[in-house]
């Protein structure tokens, strides 16, 4: 009896003492009529699972949806986007947006193929003195826990053209990082989404991981371990 007793109590100070998690990031609903939940199922999940395994980050393994024009956005030190079709920002979302990536958040695009030309304009509409610039090859958000020497990793083909990275830059600090004719969003999905090799798949959840590492644990200060 006195056994049962004490794992009782062994097991209540476990689930007491298990830390919350500390963060969550979000995947944002978007109006235009563009796939936004195109990679809804295991893409973000994976990455937040990695990131969990590979960083030591506490991470809820949920990922939370999101509006532009929420208020709850800026619970989320990171958001993601992505999908192939139009995306539209009314006025409120746009304002609300600017003021998120102004006060302290994160914006992660990935192109999954079509996204280009509806998200630039609409990212303008957000900060019309900014523009997508091309982030050099030494920027740390390539050379956080994974060192990418050559910048983005190719995931799938598209255009079959380089894959990209840009970043909006406002008052010194990058608030939005764009991945072009690259698609990690589709490179954390499962295996059986898109039946990308083990290589590719890891290549994307180590270059997401620095997204993440570059974001939470203080950009340009964050080192490897």
């Amino acid at each position: 009896m006195k056994k049962i007793i004490l794992f009782a109590v062994l097991l209540i100070c476990c689930f007491a003492f298990t830390p919350a998690p500390t963060y969550q990031i979000a995947l944002m609903k978007y109006g235009g009529g563009g796939d936004w939940y195109a990679n809804l199922e295991t893409s973000l999940p994976n990455l937040i699972k990695f990131c969990n395994d590979n960083l030591r980050t506490n991470i809820n393994p949920e990922q939370a949806i999101v509006e532009a024009g929420s208020p709850d956005i800026f619970n989320y030190p990171l958001v993601h986007i992505t999908g192939h079709g139009n995306i539209l920002f009314n006025s409120h979302e746009t304002e609300n947006l600017r003021n998120y990536l102004i006060g302290g958040g994160f914006l992660e695009i990935s192109d999954n193929y079509g996204i280009d030309k509806f998200i630039r304009p609409q990212m303008k509409r957000v900060f019309p003195e900014l523009d997508f610039i091309e982030l050099p090859f030494s920027h740390p958000i390539y050379h956080q826990k994974y060192d990418f020497a050559n910048g983005l990793p190719k995931v799938h083909e598209h255009d079959g053209t380089t894959a990209q990275g840009f970043g909006l830059i406002y008052q010194g600090r990058l608030i939005c990082f764009y991945d072009y004719e690259c698609d990690l969003g589709d490179g954390w999905e499962s295996y059986e989404v898109h039946k990308d090799s083990p290589d590719t798949h890891q290549k994307a959840l180590k270059m997401g991981a620095n997204i993440i590492q570059y974001v939470l644990m203080g950009g340009e200060n964050s080192v490897k371990n």
